[in-house]
């Protein structure tokens, strides 16, 4: 049988559907939080080298110093076995439902003292189809303050929606913008190895690194069915089954709420 995982609750499950998110402060072990840090700064170290061996300073959604973006799936066993941990098969459990799949997961370094705002989105709005809402797992690997570029969250009663809303591209930053409200949100507060669940049709942003340390946070999202592609060929990313009906994929009986 599956260890019991107590950080998540049915109030925890009560506040996601009703608002669109939850929180539990510092649900990590201590050594899954060391792994992750210490596996975020591998691949950026191999970012690094891949950028001084192409004779640039940006790849893909990288800028050597200022931001980075990589994935560890499929290049890190220490983190695959997290991203399939009890604690994150409760947690998804609890947004999802019974039938959960991991659909992607990166690693974001936002650098000292740089690093754009990214102003209010919805995951969803990203994708320009109909697709089934996903869940967003946002890790902090680092103490999270307002002064260093933390996310506010919208809940949904004060968004006034919980679907979809048509995006549109702000021209001085490039970013997707879905609301225009004046609400400010609910800033996450929140210490190093907590865990923030919140749904892709969730409005929220993220203000510019104020301090003179990296802000890191490593974001894991899964899907209760497969995330496909536009004409429903392939999954979009990943696919990989952690619960199925209710057990975990390949493994012991999940948790139960």
């Amino acid at each position: 049988m599956a260890v019991p995982v107590p950080h998540i609750t049915s109030t925890h499950a009560r506040r996601f559907r009703d608002e669109g998110f939850l929180l539990v402060e510092g649900a990590l072990p201590p050594n899954d939080l060391e792994i992750l840090r210490g596996e975020c700064q591998r691949f950026v170290d191999e970012r690094d080298r891949e950028m001084t061996h192409l004779g640039v300073d940006t790849l893909d959604l990288c800028h050597r110093g200022r931001r980075y973006f990589v994935h560890a799936y499929g290049k890190s066993p220490a983190v695959e076995r997290f991203l399939f941990s009890d604690l994150m098969a409760q947690s998804a459990q609890a947004a999802l439902g019974d039938s959960v799949y991991l659909c992607n997961e990166q690693f974001v370094v936002k650098a000292a003292e740089r690093g754009m705002a990214f102003g209010w989105h919805q995951d969803s709005g990203f994708i320009p189809y109909p697709h089934p809402p996903y869940l967003t797992c946002w890790i902090p690997l680092d103490d999270v303050t307002e002064a260093n570029g933390t996310i506010h969250l919208l809940p949904y009663p004060r968004a006034g929606t919980r679907d979809v809303v048509e995006h549109r591209r702000d021209e001085k930053t490039n970013d997707l913008i879905g609301y225009f409200g004046d609400d400010p949100g609910e800033a996450v507060i929140a210490p190093a190895g907590s865990l923030v669940c919140f749904s892709s049709t969730l409005f929220h942003r993220a203000g510019p690194n104020a301090t003179d340390h990296p802000r890191r946070v490593y974001i894991a999202q899964y899907s209760a069915e497969p995330l496909l592609n536009e004409d429903g060929s392939r999954p979009r990313h990943l696919a990989e089954p952690l619960l199925i009906a209710g057990r975990r994929a390949g493994g012991p009986e999940a948790v139960p709420l």
